[in-house]
């Protein structure tokens, strides 16, 4: 199945980048700014907090050993009930929320796909919807590793060489989407945090037809 193909979720919205990019932080500020402005909403993350999602945290914790093959069908696995299972994306959406996820299919294609190739992390999330808009921040891996320096845990993939790859996995997950029915939006995930704060609640605000920097409607 081409992207162009696949079905999207509209009010669904997914903030992805390397390592240290900065999603996390604009994520919170995203979820203050649509509660300020009276907007339902969920805020989520993959991996989930749900059993699979518990289950890759340990292998992403150095905790548990696991094939990259076995990694790209735990994610998928996770994805699915994230998506499908009870309170979850497609649920949420369908009574009126909208629903912001930090890391998504791409993640999959840019991580796996550097860990295990990409035709395994393209066959398993072939059929999964897109959202709507898809937020991209782009920041140089150095720049994002220096931000996670000071940690007291690091996962296994918060390696400068492996995020190096990731980013240009990214580029080429990019660019099987560009085109299709998902609105992709670069942003300089180097700029200060306030300024990147800027463009996403811009972007947010325009596809959800809220004034966000107002905390108010349109």
């Amino acid at each position: 199945m081409l992207p162009a193909e696949r079905g999207r979720l509209r009010r669904f919205i997914v903030l992805e980048g390397v390592d240290g990019a900065g999603t996390t932080t604009q994520l919170k500020a995203l979820g203050a700014a649509l509660s300020a402005a009276g907007e339902p909403h969920w805020i989520s993350a993959e991996p989930t907090g749900r059993p699979e999602g518990a289950l890759i945290r340990r292998i992403l914790g150095g905790e548990l050993e696991a094939a990259p093959a076995t990694v790209a069908y735990l994610f998928a696995a996770d994805r699915c009930e994230h998506l499908y299972g009870s309170g979850g994306i497609v649920e949420r959406l369908g009574r009126g929320e909208a629903v912001v996820c930090d890391r998504y299919i791409l993640s999959s294609l840019a991580y796996q796909g550097a860990t295990c190739g990409i035709e395994l992390p393209l066959y398993l999330n072939d059929r999964f919807p897109l959202p709507s808009l898809l937020i991209y921040f782009d920041v140089d891996p150095r720049q994002s590793m220096s931000r996670i320096d000071g940690r007291e845990r690091r996962e296994i993939y918060e390696l400068l060489p492996f995020q190096e790859r990731v980013r240009a996995a990214y580029e080429e997950a990019l660019a099987r989407f560009e085109g299709g029915p998902m609105r992709i939006l670069r942003v300089d995930a180097g700029l200060p945090a306030a300024e990147v704060g800027r463009a996403v609640l811009a972007a947010v605000g325009e596809e959800l037809g809220l004034d966000l920097a107002a905390g108010s409607r349109e």
